[in-house]
């Protein structure tokens, strides 16, 4: 009873968190205010008292539908705000209750946004990025016996995607994809972050091929979402990933 109480607690931090995520996923775009302007419905612009921001709960509760214009709220509220608080379950459950713990979880929330966000509109924040670099920073002093393995993995993936970029000046690559990488390796270290971007690569290669035969979604793809699914699965499991791959040359 202890254990579900726990991550019963862990899983309502990880839904109010996703509640203002979805702010962030629709205001930040707009370049509007984050933090001071009041939340409201999209269609009819009423002001949203506080019983109709609760988390999954007042959506069900109002059966996805604006309390006075009755106008259907997107799905994606509860999507994003469940599916944050299941991360953050995920990732106490797999590292424990650290900094490491601390450091995911609001890693994890940042490349949802940036996911969503990226996806709609291919163009990653800047502050988004920023974020996941205020982060690394945070890693780099907390683990500063190993500070090189974090700055070569700031520059060894950003570093060639920057390549790319000069090479095609700007076709090949978009310059969010590079400071995500940048940011990540930077969190994450070398390895890990090599892990993340052929992880990435690698998804993205195959579910947008699917994309292209299924809806015939054009050749352009918003490669952030999946550089995010790479980074959330390395953060997660890439020392077992990398000494599962070492094993496999080993004599």
């Amino acid at each position: 009873m202890v254990v579900f109480i726990f991550y019963f607690t862990v899983f309502i931090y990880g839904i109010v968190i996703g509640s203002f995520l979805n702010v962030c996923i629709y205001r930040l775009p707009l370049q509007e205010n984050i933090v001071t302007t009041r939340s409201h419905c999209m269609k009819c612009g009423y002001q949203l008292r506080w019983y109709d921001l609760v988390p999954l709960f007042s959506y069900l509760f109002l059966g996805g539908k604006c309390r006075k214009c009755k106008e259907k709220i997107s799905v994606q509220y509860p999507v994003i705000e469940a599916l944050n608080g299941v991360f953050y379950v995920l990732i106490v459950a797999e590292c424990g209750v650290t900094l490491e713990s601390l450091l995911y979880c609001l890693l994890f929330s940042a490349l949802i946004v940036l996911s969503v966000i990226d996806f709609r509109t291919y163009e990653i924040p800047v502050g988004i990025n920023w974020f996941i670099a205020a982060l690394g920073v945070v890693r780099v002093v907390t683990d500063y016996q190993n500070w090189l393995q974090y700055i070569i993995g700031m520059i060894c993936v950003s570093g060639f995607l920057l390549l790319i970029y000069w090479v095609t000046k700007g076709r090949g690559i978009g310059g969010g994809d590079i400071k995500l990488m940048a940011a990540s390796g930077l969190l994450l270290g070398w390895q890990q972050n090599l892990l993340a971007f052929t992880l990435g690569c690698i998804i993205g290669s195959v579910i947008h091929l699917i994309r292209m035969r299924i809806s015939e979604e054009g050749n352009v793809l918003a490669l952030g979402p999946y550089l995010a699914a790479g980074i959330a699965i390395s953060a997660l499991w890439g020392p077992e990933f990398i000494n599962w791959y070492v094993s496999l040359y080993a004599i």
